[in-house]
């Protein structure tokens, strides 16, 4: 069976997609799958690093950019529809899984005119422009959130939750120190601004640590930093003198997050899943331009159910990231039952229903 895979841009799209190719591939050997993307995200680097194939297309955002940007967005559409088509051709997929991103609509929609079998995944309690429009067209949805339903047609939609990597479980947060070699009794904060980074969520790190001084020598910083901001924060924790690890980019992302004591993040789906799957408390800033303000609506449920804490980008200083930091640290019962209400949100069968759903489809379609 041959399954195209389209979308990515961000670690929040493409990682539920590689999550779904994984299960996907581990049910035949005879299985295939490509990835379809854009040479703008992060999937020219991942998507291989995984060990799967990928195509790009042309494609770029319209929503939350300027005049000019939209135009060109808007008229890379009909050049990205073509291309999309000329690799549906030749690959000739038995089902074509969307998961949001630049390329996800041209290539669905693509799928969809040409008669081939057509999912959709939402990640997010608000879902993006791309996938309400292909709501429309395609033959399945599957949701990462309940109430979200209501948005699509109904009879078509699958709440099945937000797939994550099988390397992403609970680990051992002493195995996982010595792994990184990093010191095994420290308080360690695990910060993490997505797959590109969050400069101000590392601005705000390095402007806290004046105000760590109680636990100066008890703690120390995984920094998950973005390529753009990696050696000016290396830097500054030097001077500093505190210790850890940074890198723009960690492949084996379990490993910070199964170390960690307390985690410093955006609110995207990707990352509000995998904290479910790993049960680590965090302090989550939601992005504040994400399109329809998402990612504080997937924080506020959280902050709801008691699984994080959160601050709102405008109210974001180093000062209050301290404060945080230092509460969690002298409470620890808190960051306790913040754990087991995270971890009783994990979804552990989201990519095993997704192909699920992708087989009945296909056999209801009589493409298998």
């Amino acid at each position: 069976m041959r399954m195209v895979i389209a979308g990515g841009g961000t670690g929040g799209h493409l990682f539920p997609g590689i999550a779904i190719a994984t299960e996907f591939m581990s049910r035949e050997s005879h299985n295939e799958v490509l990835f379809v993307g854009t040479r703008e995200g992060i999937e020219e680097r991942i998507v291989p690093a995984e060990g799967f194939k990928i195509r790009f297309i042309r494609a770029s955002g319209i929503v939350n950019v300027g005049f000019w940007k939209k135009l060109k967005g808007l008229m890379r559409i009909p050049k990205g529809i073509m291309e999309a088509r000329s690799i549906l051709e030749s690959f000739d997929p038995h089902v074509v899984l969307g998961v949001g991103g630049y390329a996800s609509g041209p290539v669905v929609a693509a799928a969809r005119w040409m008669g081939f079998p057509t999912v959709i995944h939402e990640q997010n309690a608000v879902p993006g422009l791309t996938n309400r429009i292909l709501g429309s067209m395609v033959d399945v949805v599957c949701l990462a959130y309940p109430d979200v339903r209501n948005l699509f047609k109904s009879g078509q939609t699958f709440l099945t939750g937000n797939p994550v990597r099988k390397t992403m479980r609970p680990i051992n947060r002493k195995q996982a120190r010595e792994t990184l070699g990093l010191e095994t009794d420290r308080f360690t904060v695990f910060v993490l601004g997505g797959s590109r980074g969050a400069h101000s969520l590392n601005r705000a790190m390095v402007e806290a640590l004046p105000h760590l001084d109680a636990l100066r020598g008890k703690f120390q910083v995984i920094h998950q930093t973005g390529a753009r901001d990696e050696e000016e924060i290396k830097a500054l924790y030097r001077k500093d003198q505190v210790t850890g690890l940074v890198s723009a980019f960690f492949q084996k992302i379990e490993l910070p997050y199964g170390a960690a004591d307390l985690v410093i993040g955006r609110a995207g789906a990707s990352t509000v899943a995998e904290l479910a799957e790993v049960a680590r408390g965090a302090v989550l800033v939601p992005y504040p331009h994400a399109a329809k303000n998402h990612q504080e609506v997937n924080a506020r449920r959280l902050v709801d159910l008691g699984a994080c804490r959160m601050i709102l980008e405008a109210d974001l200083t180093g000062e209050r990231l301290a404060r945080e930091i230092l509460f969690l640290w002298q409470h620890p019962q808190v960051l306790t039952q913040i754990e087991t209400s995270c971890r009783s949100m994990s979804r552990p069968r989201s990519a095993a229903k997704i192909v699920d759903i992708v087989y009945e489809l296909c056999k209801r379609r009589g493409v298998l």
